[in-house]
């Protein structure tokens, strides 16, 4: 037989069955519109990335920042927009083909995690906090990240005046991963997202411009035991996907409550095997409470906050929460509702141990990095015992918490970043002694972002508290809200002894001196207070928002 006619065998056999398959295969349906803010924020990150390519470098930080602000500004108008349209409420549905849900939690998380972001990147671009290097003026970051520390690379890159304007690209990947985060409607969505927003926040860890040293170990730390938390939950995936058939959240909240009938019979061996649901959801859940800092996953919360750059830490400890919890509210609601009795005793615990472990550790803390990170650990805890609860109003109060709580945080580190020495940012407790005498407005703007904290009466701190624990007490948790005021009144002691350290201590002779920022860093700080004075007096607006966005949609 000829070559020809042995070809022509080949191609009409293969044609046909072809033509079929490619009839059958539909074009994706993306709602562009709907996926606005996120395609807004990932489109100006790669748009970043070439600027890094093709942009003088004397140039690249003013564009940068430029299209930072007005990339996530424009992400925040969309989602203001998608909520104004009904995409909220009546008109929430699942987009992309089932695998992003446009929900009420979902644009009310993006558009804390936006406006966050927004002032975040103010603190990144902050350029007058150090004296200036070389006649150039420098940021919170390394001149060039890739030299090694103290090497003569590192000085000439300080001496030419480099700066690693990559960190807002890297911002903006991140912000646009923890977008995707509490709207994802699938396991595989929810893992893809996980993964773009931890990368760059490894890489953010590590370009400190003081004690890079400190910095990079930070990173390698939160890298390693991020890789393990990926790791964990990635096999729980896997766990579901054998247990349900589906990695979509509807389905397996069908198969969990024994709804579904037509049984795939490739799966029905393991299909509804009660030990690949809860092994599987186990580690799932696992990933997530790392992410959050609760305990006992929380061992790098602390040696990263103290290490990563703190604009970087600021962000992180604020966004990292919200994406976080928005996507545990999401697995415990939509997906697990029918496997209620078996993890609220397991969440119960974890909430106990998290809430009481932050307070207590953060009492011996010398450091005000290290104390703000267990005090993040703590309030990790007591937005647990607002997930806990199971009831519409746990949603709202855990809605509600997140966002107060995400701009006190920023606001805070903020701060840390202005009080500075000859090595940098002075953030062993003993230097901030008597800072009230020396420089009282930036001492009574921490005050009152550490009694938000503590959550006294008349900040959003005490309005958040109150509506998680009321949440949890009708939700039938009172002993958790026993265990949250304890740990409250624990925690309240080492905010309010920094508070007596900075206006009741006498100041050092060789102290710290606090920098003057740019109206950049002011502004973040100003939002920091305004939001919770706001939040404080005059929460119920915000409660009713938070109320209103707190279905989800399945």
């Amino acid at each position: 037989m000829s070559a020809a006619a042995v070809h022509s065998l080949w191609t009409t056999a293969a044609t046909s069955p072809l033509k079929e398959q490619i009839s059958k295969i539909d074009a994706p349906k993306i709602e562009y519109g709907q996926l606005s803010p996120t395609l807004i924020v990932i489109g100006a990150a790669v748009l970043g990335v070439l600027v890094e390519a093709f942009v003088p470098r004397k140039s690249r930080y003013y564009v940068q920042v430029f299209l930072a602000v007005v990339a996530l500004a424009a992400a925040f108008a969309a989602v203001v927009g998608l909520a104004a349209g009904g995409y909220g409420t009546t008109k929430a549905h699942i987009a992309a083909m089932g695998a992003i849900a446009v929900d009420g939690p979902a644009l009310f998380l993006q558009g804390v995690i936006l406006l966050t972001g927004l002032v975040a990147i103010f603190t990144f671009a902050e350029r007058r906090l150090d004296p200036e290097a070389h006649g150039n003026r420098v940021d919170s970051f390394a001149a060039q990240a890739s030299s090694v520390p103290g090497s003569d690379s590192e000085k000439a890159a300080v001496k030419a005046g480099f700066t690693t304007t990559e960190v807002f690209p890297l911002a903006l990947f991140a912000i646009g991963g923890m977008l995707v985060f509490p709207s994802a409607n699938d396991l595989l969505t929810l893992f893809i997202a996980l993964e773009v927003f931890s990368l760059p926040l490894y890489l953010l860890c590590a370009v400190a411009r003081r004690k890079r040293l400190m910095s990079q170990e930070a990173a390698v730390k939160y890298f390693l035991l991020g890789a393990f938390a990926s790791a964990f939950t990635l096999f729980g995936i896997a766990l579901l996907y054998g247990y349900a058939g589906s990695v979509t959240y509807a389905t397996i909240a069908d198969v969990v409550d024994g709804s579904i009938q037509n049984i795939d019979p490739a799966l029905a061996d393991t299909m509804g095997n009660d030990a690949l649901l809860l092994i599987g959801v186990a580690m799932v859940v696992m990933g997530l409470l790392f992410k959050v800092g609760a305990v006992p996953f929380h061992m790098w919360t602390p040696d990263v906050y103290q290490g990563a750059p703190t604009p970087v830490t600021g962000f992180m400890a604020a966004a990292t929460k919200v994406a976080a919890f928005g996507a545990l509210l999401r697995l415990l609601y939509v997906v697990l509702p029918g496997l209620r009795w078996d993890w609220r005793p397991v969440m119960w615990a974890i909430a106990i141990i998290t809430m009481l472990g932050g307070a207590i550790v953060a009492i011996t803390q010398t450091d005000i990095k290290r104390l703000l990170a267990y005090s993040s650990i703590a309030h990790a805890g007591f937005i647990l015992a607002g997930v806990i609860a199971t009831t519409p109003d746990g949603i709202s109060a855990v809605l509600f918490y997140l966002g107060a709580y995400s701009f006190v945080t920023v606001g805070a580190f903020a701060v840390v970043t202005l009080v500075r020495d000859a090595g940098g940012e002075a953030t062993h407790l003993s230097k901030w002694a008597g800072l009230g005498r020396r420089s009282p407005l930036v001492a009574a703007v921490f005050a009152v972002f550490l009694l938000a904290f503590a959550g006294i009466p008349l900040t959003s701190g005490f309005a958040g508290k109150f509506a998680v624990f009321k949440a949890a007490a009708e939700g039938g948790a009172g002993a958790l809200v026993v265990a949250g005021v304890i740990s409250s009144a624990i925690a309240a002691f080492f905010y309010i002894r920094v508070i007596v350290l900075m206006f009741f201590s006498e100041p050092k002779a060789d102290g710290p001196t606090v920098a003057v920022p740019s109206p950049l860093t002011m502004t973040t700080i100003a939002v920091g207070v305004a939001v919770t004075v706001v939040l404080g007096l005059a929460p119920q607006y915000f409660l009713d928002l938070a109320n209103q966005a707190s279905v989800f949609v399945r």
